[in-house]
């Protein structure tokens, strides 16, 4: 269900990208705009995880280092039929982790140094199966497509804001007279951007439950996690994490505090209920 879900909202980051360059240049429009979300697409491919990490000041550290941390890790990707990920830490109080890589063969979990000193071994390996979840079922390059596709649509919304101060809101096609409805470029640029944040949030949201429930399968801990989520939610009023908000999806806990109608932008769903779903799992 999880995975019919993304596809679905994908899709429809997909629409939106296709009437955004069809609103502001006609055919060719649509063309460009699909094809700079298909750019922005590989680049992401390629390199996010290496940004993410540089963003966050990330150390990789190796056996010597950390050896219980690296034994967890390798234990749990071989129950997730796994190649072991690399590991990271972040110079970070805050108690949270995330993972990153753009297949199974290049996956990285990176831990805060907070969440290392905090949490016991068995909500840590809760936490770190969740994170294996991700790397498994490729996760990160469905968010970062969903993020490309989202900035692709904003941008195209900016590109309408200055036509319609400019007024260059002309169709590039010949066989096209007149420019585009000025109603109809003010709700791209005010709906569009919006529209294109819930969607992919809406995505974060739906992997977010599915690696939960993975992570229960892969530790055999439903309750340890479930315990792990209750501390970082906790941890998270008095010590925040320091990320970005275009960062902020690929950790296990939002990072970034919201309430009200700013929760229907949250890249996570509530924790209360993603606990309530692995105490129903581990009964």
């Amino acid at each position: 269900m999880n995975t019919l879900k993304t596809t679905m909202l994908m899709a429809g980051l997909t629409a939106l990208v296709v009437v955004a360059g069809n609103l502001l240049g006609g055919r060719s429009g649509m063309v460009m705009a699909f094809g700079f979300a298909l750019l922005m697409n590989g680049a992401s491919y390629w390199f996010s995880d290496k940004v993410v990490l540089m963003m966050h000041r990330a150390r990789e550290v190796d056996y010597g280092e950390a050896p219980e941390l690296h034994a967890m890790v390798e234990r749990l990707g071989t129950q997730a039929n796994l190649p072991k990920p690399k590991i990271c830490i972040l110079p970070d109080d805050g108690l949270n982790a995330f993972a990153t890589g753009r297949d199974p063969k290049h996956g990285v979990v990176a831990y805060t140094q907070g969440i290392l000193s905090a949490l016991p071994v068995d909500e840590l390996e809760g936490v770190t199966a969740h994170e294996l979840s991700h790397i498994k079922h490729r996760d990160i390059l469905i968010s970062s497509i969903a993020a490309v596709m989202a900035g692709a649509i904003t941008m195209a919304a900016h590109m309408a804001q200055w036509a319609m101060m400019f007024g260059g809101m002309g169709r590039s096609d010949d066989s096209e007279e007149g420019g585009a409805n000025p109603l109809v470029m003010l709700l791209l640029i005010i709906v569009a951007p919006i529209a294109a944040m819930v969607i992919q949030y809406a995505i974060s949201r739906s992997r977010e439950y599915a690696a939960d429930a993975a992570a229960a399968q892969i530790s055999g801990k439903p309750l340890s996690l479930a315990g792990a989520l209750r501390r970082l939610e906790s941890a998270a009023e008095v010590v925040p994490t320091h990320t970005q908000p275009a960062t902020a999806h690929l950790f296990i806990v939002n990072p970034l505090r919201a309430g009200g109608i700013a929760s229907l932008f949250s890249t996570h769903p509530p924790v209360a209920e993603r606990v309530a779903r692995l105490e129903a799992m581990a009964h």
